[in-house]
């Protein structure tokens, strides 16, 4: 996901379980839903860019295409982060939700568990082209293994380190830090003078998530086990959010301020040279829209403990991305499925992951030499060699809120100098284990 603000997930289990039985539809149709209304279609989007303004400049020339192509008017509404999942939660109990929507891909396996969502079995993958057009990273997070996904991969983006040049060369730094022990260590050069080493969104409990997970994996551990059980207190996982917590804690790189953001805040910092790094997904185009030129900053692999990025515990990323859904219960089921043929096609695949600095998810869309500059270049990178996708399981949802509440906590007590020890972390891992639903 990308941009994601601090998303509140309330009730989600009681929506989960009323979903299913909550969606109903027209004249049904073999995959679902109805064709009751075949002239129009209703599309959520994600707010990708700076701002919803600037999303609408993109998205409106491609929605008004897809019309003279097919006679189907599109209903545009982007939603904010901070209000995009419990306005998919609401619909799915109501039954009053749009044909079609973007979704974080952490939410997938979630989403898919309400039963509201059309499932993409091989017909329905055949219908826009085929499954094996999409990069296999991407197809890791539309839902839980074993089933029909629950969406198409629509943006892929990953983690990247961003750094400021002339504050780097002002420090005397000559190149961007490979390991958190360098990242520290720069980032104490760098802490001085009211301006901070690292920056941090410590209130956004999905960003929280993203960056703990890394580091988790890092260690060794993972907040599942293989049978999709909880698994939050294992020493692996204390010691990672330990060490993220830590960057502000005891290294002292993060200012304390940060424990409280969660509106991108970091990034605009970051832009206006206050803070010389900041860990981020597909940032260039949000940069430029905040008047950082191109030439001022740099991009680099996110750090590892120690050697270079790769898989198990040298994994730097989350397989970060948004997915594209149809309602089980759209009225116009075939415009619904020809809408998102059109908007994973190869030419739109280009055309939107340019306007956003994403990386498509379509395999012959990524040979284009936009997605090979030095904004995309490492992310791509990452994406093929480097990144995990987070548990696709059912309570992926209630684990953002569990425990990025519990970073969100443990930064906050960071903050405000009050110690942040071993026990500490596990007791809040304790309780947020404790939250999840029994199983």
């Amino acid at each position: 996901m990308r941009r994601i603000r601090a998303a509140a997930i309330g009730a989600v289990t009681l929506s989960l379980a009323l979903a299913a039985s909550a969606c109903g539809g027209g004249s049904s149709t073999d995959g679902g839903g109805s064709n009751d209304s075949p002239k129009t279609l209703t599309y959520w989007a994600s707010n990708q860019g700076a701002s919803i303004t600037v999303d609408k400049k993109v998205l409106k020339p491609e929605l008004d295409k897809f019309e003279k192509q097919t006679g189907i008017r599109v209903k545009l509404e982007v939603i904010p982060w901070s209000e995009l999942l419990n306005r998919i939660l609401t619909a799915t109990t109501s039954g009053q939700g749009p044909d079609v929507l973007n979704i974080g891909n952490t939410w997938s396996a979630s989403l898919q568990a309400s039963g509201a969502l059309l499932p993409w079995d091989t017909k329905n993958f055949d219908s826009i082209g085929g499954k094996d057009r999409f990069v296999d990273s991407a197809l890791g997070s539309t839902g839980a293994q074993g089933e029909d996904p629950a969406a198409v991969p629509l943006y892929s983006m990953a983690y990247a380190l961003y750094y400021n040049k002339k504050m780097f060369a002002d420090a005397g730094i000559s190149k961007p830090p490979a390991t958190w022990d360098e990242l520290v260590a720069d980032g104490k050069k760098l802490s001085k003078d009211g301006k901070w080493g690292l920056g941090a969104e410590g209130a956004n409990l999905s960003e929280n998530i993203h960056q703990v997970f890394v580091f988790a994996k890092q260690h060794g551990a993972d907040f599942f086990t293989a049978d999709g059980k909880p698994d939050f207190t294992s020493k692996g996982a204390v010691t990672a959010i330990k060490q993220y917590v830590d960057l502000m804690a005891k290294d002292k790189i993060i200012a304390p301020g940060n424990a409280e953001y969660a509106q991108n805040q970091s990034l605009s910092d970051f832009a206006k040279g206050k803070t010389a790094m900041v860990l981020w997904q597909t940032a260039s185009a949000t940069l430029a829209s905040l008047g950082m030129k191109d030439d001022e900053w740099g991009v680099a692999p996110a750090p590892v403990r120690s050697g270079t990025p790769g898989s198990g515990t040298s994994v730097n990323s989350m397989v970060a991305g948004i997915n594209l859904a149809v309602f089980k219960n759209t009225d116009n089921h075939d415009g619904a499925l020809k809408f998102v043929k059109f908007m994973t096609s190869d030419a739109e695949q280009k055309i939107l992951n340019k306007a956003y600095g994403s990386i498509p998810p379509v395999k012959a869309a990524q040979s284009d030499s936009a997605f090979n500059t030095k904004a995309t270049a490492a992310l791509r990178d990452t994406l093929a060699k480097s990144a995990a996708a987070l548990p696709q399981v059912a309570d992926e949802s209630q684990f953002e809120t569990s425990v990025g509440t519990a970073v969100k906590e443990l930064l906050a007590d960071a903050a405000g100098g009050r110690p942040v020890t071993t026990e500490s972390v596990k007791a809040k891992l304790e309780k947020a284990q404790q939250q999840m639903p029994a199983k």
